[in-house]
């Protein structure tokens, strides 16, 4: 499996992005996929099964046409139903072997790891890819884990990269994508920075060009 470059996310802040019409959700998903990222996750924390689900089959299309694998967030269930391509879980959700065996290798399953532990325990345990992070301080959840930095994401990345892609989690901004592509690390997942840009598709290329893509 080969993750490279801009890992986009689409992130849903609550349940009245996803009521009735989901057009400026797709329209922004849409302006993700502009910029050729390596994969496309739809990740709503506050929405239900059905409207995330909703919402999944609604980006699929554009995914497909994209030819970028649609990720989605937390959700097996919803992934599975949807026919994504794959799944991120955190160390709070389903467990890494009974998400294995559940899947039974119909999705890809993503790892957020936050510690060298975390990330060995997801390389062992048959993870396809490890999020990693957070780098820096992030706005994007409600409660996050501790800052890793550069020096911790080069650290696992030393070791997890030669075997999984390792993509870089967290509070990063532009300017940080040079240094965490030295790192080692193989993609990069940037959210606020990207979506607050004037034109997302060009940042999004950015982050592929600093990991020598495009």
């Amino acid at each position: 499996m080969t993750l490279r470059g801009y890992y986009a996310i689409l992130n849903v802040s609550g349940a009245t992005e996803t009521a009735g019409d989901l057009g400026p959700v797709v329209a922004r998903a849409q302006k993700l996929l502009g910029a050729e990222p390596c994969m496309l996750q739809v990740r709503a924390k506050y929405c239900n099964a059905a409207d995330l689900a909703a919402l999944a089959r609604a980006v699929l299309p554009l995914a497909r046409a994209a030819r970028v694998p649609l990720c989605v967030n937390d959700r097996l269930d919803v992934a599975l139903a949807v026919g994504a391509d794959a799944v991120h879980l955190g160390q709070d959700d389903l467990p890494l072997p009974d998400a294995r065996y559940v899947a039974r290798g119909r999705l890809l399953i993503g790892i957020s790891t936050h510690n060298v532990d975390h990330a060995r325990a997801a390389v062992l345990g048959g993870a396809d890819y490890i999020g990693f992070g957070p780098i820096f301080a992030t706005a994007t959840k409600a409660n996050p884990d501790p800052i890793v930095g550069v020096s911790g994401l080069r650290e696992v990345s030393t070791w997890v990269a030669s075997r999984i892609p390792v993509v870089a989690i967290g509070g990063m901004a532009l300017h940080d994508v040079a240094a965490v592509a030295a790192t080692g690390a193989t993609a990069a997942a940037l959210v606020g920075a990207i979506e607050g840009a004037a034109d997302p598709a060009a940042a999004g290329r950015a982050v592929n060009a600093a990991f020598a893509i495009g």
